[in-house]
């Protein structure tokens, strides 16, 4: 009798088919593997069962070919209902077409074909340092038709282990890759009448799961009298291989095999790339990575921003010709500037494979080769730990890979990048240029030997040192009384009671001829309270701190007290000198538009107090003296600390002279910020580093501005901050040292009186034992000419030409030529005097 079958859906959404008949014979259970409950349309699930194979073909254990193999049909004709047990309403399976009834004795091996795939392992593939996991191989096959060729692409799949899908229609088979995305795609190419197979396979390859699988078209053998048709046309409708038809579940199992350990393993390992391509990506470091010809293969979207390029100009090129392109141009230095702006390189280095071949060019590379990866050498040594470990790397490239970096540091790996790709002469320079730039004094020339220009090395010694040794038992102590008084002088209560002949004198002070030494001999040599008075009442100094003008009067009073007028030149004389210049560069146009009255009143007071207590010796000697102000202050910018220290002392400890009062506290606090700045600023041992600062933040964005818009217009970004500082930094060293821009007559007067003041300090060097800092300063043999044209050519032409470009100064700069010019005539007569003979 018939079999009254029923079917249910496990709690796993597997398909039981159960047979029961009237002998009570033991029921069979056919599976449906992961079989949706709902229809799909033309779309057949993989069974475990088998429909009966002839014994021919049959390659499986004994038994197998009496095992019927039966397939649910869904949603394409066929009928699948579900019942309780025992139900008489019957239960349909599809095998070629006509109703078969599953085998008693086949249960056992039903089962052990479901457990065999269950249990299939994932496979684990190496790329490089990279370890994947592979899943089981998933299979779809096209068959409109089922036969014996589809039956053995199933029996090979399920004996492989690997995961099956049937798939009757275009439609349906296109929808089951993009859910499961298979990595082998066998398509039925032998018929036309059913389906298209090229266009199947073009859909499919239309799709971008599809890039990574491999598609088998099954083509019929051909007849002896037909010559085999050729593979281009399979090859340009997507298919990777030919399958001349044979049934056989072991042909089928082999060529399966194959594409398994071949196309589908190399494709795994593709999918592996891109994930490391999409994180390179990502990456905010720039990245390249060449041949071993050192050509470039890949730049990462960071390379391209740094190096301004775009892909498709670097991709295939050399990395020597790079610097060729308008966009690098081949000056060197143009390109490291352009580079320190940008950030750093990482650069990844492939080699062929064939070491003997590269042995020589890598040898030819060596010296610049120092922080590539070869992807080559890390991959062949797998997990050799140690040999990672004893991996030799520059101190620099571990720097580089912390989170804090140094803008030195970010140079640095730049260069060393730039090493690696550039000709053996110019590696041998960048050499060079790592050496200089771990050195500290990066901003400081370097001289040549004393002998060669003395007064030079000289001053450079006197200036811009903290002192050259310390000796013990010497100790320099101020002996002048802070709180001098000059009750003798008739001080004026407003700028209104100043007496006429001064007041003259001040007519003129907002010109550069303005004579700082007329007004000193007017004034009891007290000039800087009465050009004070006049200068801070002209730029609303009082209204902005809303103080009174005696109380400006009386701190005025309180920091000329304070300054030594037995100094030959660091006397009030002089920071009324320097406040006078002050206030003539902030009366500049381009200087006005750049600060703001905050900034102007700042640099007034630094100007007037930026000297005061100047004990008429340098830092230097009173380092080497072991001075009670060294040891404070530590050594370090030891006068132009206790300047600024001093000078609030000073001004808040009287009510009657605090001109700070009656500010609010935060306005007080960026005052007095900037004040400390300007002074420290005119400290000389960072003297370069201010002018370099000054010269690539303010002039060459400036110029480059006014080339392009063929105006003289305010720079880009000159209010901002940091800008301001610069130009409060560069304004009031200028100021400071503007007597060899001064007209003729001021500038040999104050030459005379530094000099003196130098001669001075030999002079007690000799007496208390202490280091001469500065020998060529001997009162008996010294050339004050030669001593101004070292000063010039050392630290003024530049720096003055730099603020010359900003503030526009063509009076000064005048005289600064024919100062210089004077001072040569002098020099070449070995004229040791001030003045020409003519003159006198």
């Amino acid at each position: 009798m018939g079999c009254a079958p029923s079917i249910h859906v496990s709690q796993s959404g597997v398909i039981y088919c159960r047979d029961s008949d009237e002998s009570n014979s033991p029921r069979q259970t056919t599976s449906v593997s992961q079989g949706p409950a709902a229809p799909l349309h033309g779309l057949f699930v993989q069974t475990d069962a088998a429909d009966v194979i002839p014994r021919s073909r049959a390659s499986g254990p004994p038994g197998a070919a009496r095992v019927r193999r039966a397939r649910t049909e869904l949603g394409s004709g066929g009928s699948s209902g579900s019942s309780s047990a025992g139900s008489a309403a019957p239960a349909t399976t599809t095998c070629r077409g006509r109703r078969r009834h599953c085998c008693s004795s086949a249960e056992a091996e039903t089962q052990t074909s479901y457990t065999s795939v269950k249990q299939v392992s994932s496979a684990e593939v190496r790329i490089g340092p990279m370890r994947l996991t592979q899943d089981p191989i998933q299979v779809l096959l096209i068959f409109a038709k089922e036969d014996s060729q589809s039956d053995g692409f199933w029996w090979a799949c399920d004996r492989a282990g690997y995961r099956c899908n049937i798939a009757r229609t275009p439609e349906s088979a296109l929808e089951c890759f993009l859910d499961k995305h298979h990595e082998i795609i066998v398509i039925d190419h032998r018929q036309t009448r059913n389906f298209d197979a090229e266009a199947v396979c073009r859909s499919i390859r239309a799709t971008n799961p599809s890039e990574h699988t491999v598609i088998l078209a099954v083509v019929s053998q051909a007849s002896g009298d037909h010559e085999e048709a050729s593979v281009l046309p399979l090859l340009h409708a997507g298919f990777n291989r030919r399958f001349m038809e044979n049934s056989s579940i072991i042909a089928c199992y082999n060529e399966l095999i194959q594409i398994e350990h071949g196309e589908v393993r190399s494709q795994f390992k593709l999918r592996a790339c891109n994930s490391v391509f999409t994180a390179l990506d990502h990456c905010h470091e720039a990245i390249e990575i060449t041949s071993d010809d050192h050509v470039i293969q890949y730049v990462n979207p960071a390379f391209e921003r740094m190096m301004g390029y775009h892909k498709g100009e670097l991709l295939g090129k050399e990395l020597a010709e790079l610097p060729k392109s308008d966009k690098n141009r081949a000056d060197l230095l143009d390109t490291i500037n352009t580079c320190i702006k940008k950030g750093k390189i990482h650069k990844v280095h492939r080699d062929s494979g064939d070491n003997s071949q590269t042995e020589s060019h890598s040898f030819r590379y060596k010296n610049r080769r120092k922080e590539s990866i070869d992807v080559k050498s890390i991959s062949s040594r797998g997990s050799d730990a140690p040999s990672l470990q004893n991996r030799r790397y520059p101190s620099m490239a571990r720097i580089h890979s912390m989170t804090i970096e140094a803008p030195i540091t970010k140079v640095i790996n730049i260069i060393n990048a730039a090493q690696e790709n550039s000709p053996v002469t110019v590696a041998e320079a960048l050499d060079r240029v790592l050496e200089i730039l771990r050195t500290t004094e990066l901003y400081s020339p370097q001289l040549g030997t004393k002998d060669e220009d003395p007064h030079t090395s000289d001053l450079v010694g006197g200036l811009m040192t903290d002192g050259l040794r310390r000796l013990s038992g010497n100790e320099y102590v101020f002996t002048k009384n802070v709180h001098q008084s000059h009750s003798h002088l008739a001080m004026p209560i407003t700028i209104n009671d100043v007496p006429p002949c001064i007041a003259q004198l001040l007519d003129n002070e907002e010109s550069w001829e303005f004579n700082i030494f007329e007004l000193e001999a007017v004034t009891h040599k007290r000039p800087l309270v009465y050009l004070g008075l006049k200068v801070f009442s002209r730029f609303g100094v009082c209204e902005f701190l809303h103080c009174s003008e005696t109380t400006l009067r009386a701190w005025l009073q309180v920091i000329e007290a304070n300054y030594h007028s037995s100094n030959a030149y660091h006397n009030s004389t002089h920071a009324a000198d320097v406040l006078h210049a002050t206030a003539f560069f902030l009366g500049k146009e381009r200087v006005k538009g750049s600060l703001d009255q905050l900034d102007e009143v700042a640099a007034l007071i630094a100007a007037t107090v930026h000297d005061v207590d100047h004990p008429g010796r340098t830092n230097s000697f009173l380092c080497n003296a072991g001075s009670e102000l060294a040891v404070l202050y530590n050594d370090t910018a030891v006068l132009e600390s206790h300047h600024t220290a001093l000078a609030f002392q000073l001004t808040v400890k009287d009510s009657k002279c605090n001109i700070f009062k009656n500010i609010d506290r935060n306005h007080y606090r960026t005052l007095r910020q900037a004040i400390i700045d300007m002074v420290l600023a005119t400290e000389m041992t960072k003297h370069f580093e201010h002018v370099n600062k000054f010269v690539n933040s303010i002039n060459k964005p400036l110029a480059a501005e006014i080339e392009g818009s063929d105006c003289e217009c305010n720079p880009t970004g000159k209010n901002f901050p940091e800008n301001q500082i610069l130009i409060k930094r560069m304004m009031i060293k200028c100021a400071d040292v503007a007597n060899p821009c001064r007209p003729l007559d001021l500038c040999i007067e104050w030459a005379g009186r530094i000099s003196e003041e130098y001669f001075a300090q030999t002079d007690e060097e000799k007496r208390q034992g202490l280091p001469v800092v500065m020998p060529v300063f001997d009162r008996n043999t010294c050339s004050i000419p030669k001593s101004q044209i070292s000063f010039i050519d050392y630290f003024i032409t530049d720096m003055f030409d730099a603020w010359d470009a900003f503030a526009h100064l063509p009076a000064l700069m005048q005289h600064l030529a024919d100062n210089y010019k004077h001072w040569k005539t002098l020099d070449d007569l070995k004229c040791k005097s001030l003045r020409l003979p003519s003159d006198s």
